[in-house]
């Protein structure tokens, strides 16, 4: 079934990467505040509602949103605006069409207590202006009525723009020792693997409506960030690249010698279980797509 599918967020890790995983689906219409600023408005969310009605698409993914978690904390009305505003308008609009809603949600709903992965029933309990930001737009989505797909997802990273790892290459490339996060266990996901994993959701959820819902996407597998950057130079040394600061060279630290305004989820594990037995995927492990960004990147 070729489709009219409304890209919100164009621009974004996400977004940019769903141009290519969604255009077999059928015509994207990309959108983005950047690029159409007349059009979308995220921090208005009834604006948004005006774009819906002129475009009157058959999906909606919203890839939009406010992340940059600490600054959250200092500007929560323009965080609700557009983390739960906006959701809200565009799953309500989507109700009055029959349009199918994507829409992306994070770890950060959950408080990161114990050491166990979480399933979607889990009880969440969100620690920050962005993690209930988040969550308030999971409720008005399922409240709407309206067909959706909400993937929760963790530890995002993308080839384009910055991220973690190029961040510690630069850092290893500048400095003799680096101190990095070590009680903070999560899965690493790549912006491409959320956008296949939507894309292939998707065809599937139009044929058969009842899969509809929320699912955890998450990379295989587990890493503390410490881990992660020793795994990013050791990857980078291997390839001839010379560093400052090898793997031994990055020392752990607790979350505690780090504080930021927002408090971080200790524990981000995401159990996948459902997503996979309900589309039939198998999730790579971390490391897999996190080498093929590096391979990307290092030339």
């Amino acid at each position: 079934m070729t489709a009219k599918i409304l890209l919100l967020g164009q621009n974004g890790q996400v977004g940019w990467e769903l141009q290519r995983a969604l255009a077999p689906l059928g015509q994207v219409i990309g959108q983005d505040r950047e690029t159409t600023p007349d059009a979308c408005d995220f921090a208005q969310p009834e604006s948004l509602a005006a774009l819906v009605q002129a475009v009157r698409p058959d999906i909606i993914v919203n890839a939009a949103a406010h992340t940059a978690v600490d600054k959250a904390e200092s500007e929560p009305e323009l965080v609700q605006a557009i983390n739960a505003g906006t959701p809200a308008v565009l799953a309500r609009e989507a109700a009055k069409l029959g349009a199918w809603l994507v829409h992306y949600s994070t770890d950060y709903v959950f408080d990161g207590s114990g050491d166990q992965a979480r399933d979607e029933t889990a009880p969440t309990a969100p620690l920050s202006v962005y993690g209930r930001t988040k969550r308030e737009a999971e409720q008005a989505i399922a409240a709407s009525g309206c067909r959706h797909l909400v993937f929760r997802t963790s530890w995002v990273y993308a080839a384009r723009g910055g991220n973690f790892a190029k961040t510690m290459l630069r850092l290893a490339g500048e400095r003799e020792r680096l101190t990095v996060i070590a009680d903070q266990v999560g899965a690493p996901t790549g912006a491409e693997l959320i956008a296949d994993v939507t894309a292939q959701a998707l065809r599937s959820a139009r044929q058969r409506p009842e899969l509809g819902g929320l699912y955890h996407l998450v990379a295989a597998g587990e890493t503390t960030w410490c881990d992660y950057a020793r795994h990013v130079i050791a990857f980078a040394q291997a390839r001839g690249h010379a560093l400052k600061a090898g793997p031994e060279q990055v020392q752990p630290i607790p979350t505690g010698d780090y504080p930021t305004p927002a408090k971080r989820p200790l524990n981000s594990r995401l159990d996948t279980r459902k997503l996979r037995e309900a589309f039939g995927l198998v999730l790579p492990p971390w490391q897999q797509g996190v080498d093929r960004m590096l391979t990307e990147y290092l030339g």
